[in-house]
């Protein structure tokens, strides 16, 4: 097997990340910095100084951990090159001189078609296929999600740091697990299918660092030094099969719950799509073999689309904020007297997007002044700066004090912050200059798999059992009985929810609670697929467009959909009185 660490899940990941990560036996280090708005990030930094536009953090980490990588005789892979792959690989290498040791750096590049779009075709938008002619935007950053295959080349020269660009977040452990294990590239048999599709979902589990070690985890309360949580460790095998764990000094867990929570973050469907491998997740299974060790095994695989992902981002204008606070009574008539005095304000402006949320609400009888009160968030965008900006738009709505409701006060959030505009969209994988650079220069071209099969679309939704009516029933929240994971891609939300307790009787009430009319209840007029996975005992949904353009652009006060999950957890069902009597002592809800 390969050891395989995770050092980081984004951009400004922990700062102890690759020292936490080298704190046992680990074979490979990998570190995912490339969140889908971060290139626009970038672009910025570069714009600002040519030299960057690579992840600052990761350089910052690996200048401070560099003489215990070579100390664990580690090797490091992460896509921290963003914009930049080759800046990173140069100052990675003075870092290594500077440290006195002598260890080889190699980048990969090839995702970076910005000059080249117009060779493209259309690159109709994933959501709704207009074509990007139709954008109105002028892309700044366009970055093709790569495979692992340069990685694995990358290593096999000799490399022991490989830094690269925009890759999928799975490719960075695939491209190690296939160099440990000799997989060839040239391999189409059904084996070489699994276990690569077996490494993809190893990669999916670690790659988001703690959150497979019980972050952002609904039971979060039952998690040991849950403010203390390691990075998780994927064990993978020449099969594809995969242990989960973690280093034993570290704090959190690696449970069934955390694994599986991970393995339905911001996913599509049982399809889980990559440019080396199309990935079957519909039979995984996750099996506890010991303390803080999850198997994870049943994914096939079969061969990949001939399009890879394609992410453009580009300038969207400018975006500023208040939060207002209302407190007490007369709460709708204060809101009211807000909403009034914020369309006469930016009635005169042109703004591309205008927000009113109401967040929160008081309790009766409060305790103290904050719990009689309620946020109000005003968020406005534009495509010119001044409309947004502290003389027409902060000062008038901060000026409110006076004429404003009683209780009136207001805090300035954001003023005019950078908008990014997001376009997925797909391109030919055989269109890209895939390519491993050595540090003498030289230029190995990646070779790509020789079959490929065209994607046919998720399985169809798969409509909720009907509620079985007899038995005793209380109303209490769905998550005192249920765990859920929700993630975000583009503007769509995704929701895997998973019974508390392992039986029968939990599994197949959840079945029928979790429809897709149940969700229109609170999200009316949306589509919603709904899909089952029976070896993780668990429902999965995608709710279309609730994040409006993308966590980069929408405005919403959670701009991810991050609560979503914790939202729908919240909700009062009907639920067996026998099923909470069995999960009554978990703790899992608080």
């Amino acid at each position: 097997m390969v050891r395989v660490a995770n050092c980081a899940g984004w951009l400004w990941d922990r700062f102890s990340g690759l020292r936490d990560a080298l704190a046992g036996p680990v074979d490979v280090v990998t570190g995912d910095y490339l969140a889908e708005p971060t290139l626009r990030q970038l672009a910025l930094d570069k714009q600002r100084d040519p030299e960057l536009g690579y992840a600052q953090s990761f350089l910052a980490q690996f200048t401070d951990a560099v003489d215990l990588l070579v100390e664990r005789g580690a090797r490091l892979v992460v896509d921290a090159g963003g914009l930049n792959p080759a800046g990173l690989a140069a100052r990675c290498r003075r870092v290594i001189a500077e440290a006195g040791h002598d260890l080889v750096v190699a980048h990969v590049e090839g995702d970076d078609v910005l000059g080249r779009l117009g060779e493209f075709g259309p690159l109709e938008h994933l959501d709704d296929g207009r074509p990007l002619a139709d954008w109105g935007h002028q892309p700044g950053t366009a970055n093709a999600y790569l495979g692992g295959w340069g990685i694995t080349a990358a290593l096999a020269a000799g490399a022991h740091v490989v830094v690269t660009g925009r890759v999928t977040d799975a490719s960075l452990t695939t491209g190690v697990a296939a160099w440990w294990h000799g997989w060839s590239v040239e391999d189409t048999s059904q084996e070489a299918w699994d276990r690569l599709a077996g490494a993809v979902a190893a990669a999916h589990v670690i790659e988001c660092g703690p959150q497979a070690t019980g972050g952002n985890f609904s039971g979060f309360t039952t998690v040991p030094r849950v403010d203390d949580l390691g990075y998780p460790i994927a064990e993978i095998a020449a099969d594809g099969t995969a242990v989960i764990t973690k280093h034993e000094t570290a704090g959190g867990m690696v449970t069934t719950d955390t694994v599986t929570a991970q393995l339905l973050y911001e996913i599509q469907g049982p399809t889980y799509l990559n440019p080396d491998v199309t990935v079957d997740l519909s039979a995984v299974t996750v099996t506890h073999e010991a303390p803080d060790r999850v198997s994870l095994t049943g994914v096939r695989g079969s061969p990949p689309s001939p399009t890879t992902k394609l992410a453009i981002t580009a300038p969207g204008g400018f975006e500023s904020s208040l939060s207002f606070y209302a407190t007490g009574l007369d709460l709708e008539a204060k809101v009211d007297l807000l909403r009034t005095h914020v369309e006469r304000i930016t009635g005169a402006l042109d703004l591309s997007l205008l927000r009113v949320d109401r967040i929160g609400a008081p309790v009766e009888d409060p305790p103290d002044q904050w719990a009689a009160a309620q946020q109000i968030l005003v968020t406005a965008q534009a495509r010119d700066r001044a409309q947004v900006g502290a003389e027409r738009f902060i000062a008038p709505l901060t000026g409110l004090f006076l004429p404003g409701y009683p209780g009136l006060y207001v805090n300035p959030l954001r003023v005019a912050n950078p908008v990014v505009e997001y376009w997925p969209t797909l391109l030919p994988t055989d269109a890209l200059a895939h390519e491993v650079v050595l540090a003498d220069g030289a230029r190995l071209p990646v070779k790509d798999t020789p079959v490929r099969a065209e994607f046919r679309g998720q399985p169809p939704s798969v409509p909720a059992p009907g509620v079985d009516a007899s038995g005793d029933t209380t109303r209490a929240p769905l998550g005192f009985v249920a765990h859920a994971r929700c993630g975000d891609k583009g503007g769509n939300s995704n929701v895997g929810f998973w019974p508390i307790g392992a039986s029968d009787e939990a599994w197949a009430w959840l079945r029928a609670a979790v429809s897709v009319e149940w969700v229109a209840e609170v999200y009316p007029g949306v589509a919603v697929e709904r899909h089952e996975f029976p070896g993780l005992r668990a429902v999965h949904l995608v709710i279309h467009g609730i994040l409006g353009k993308g966590a980069s652009s929408n405005g919403r006060p959670d701009i991810a959909g991050k609560a979503v999950a914790e939202f729908l957890r919240a909700r009062h069902v009907d639920v067996p009185t026998t099923l909470l009597a069995e999960v009554s002592q978990e703790g899992s809800h608080g």
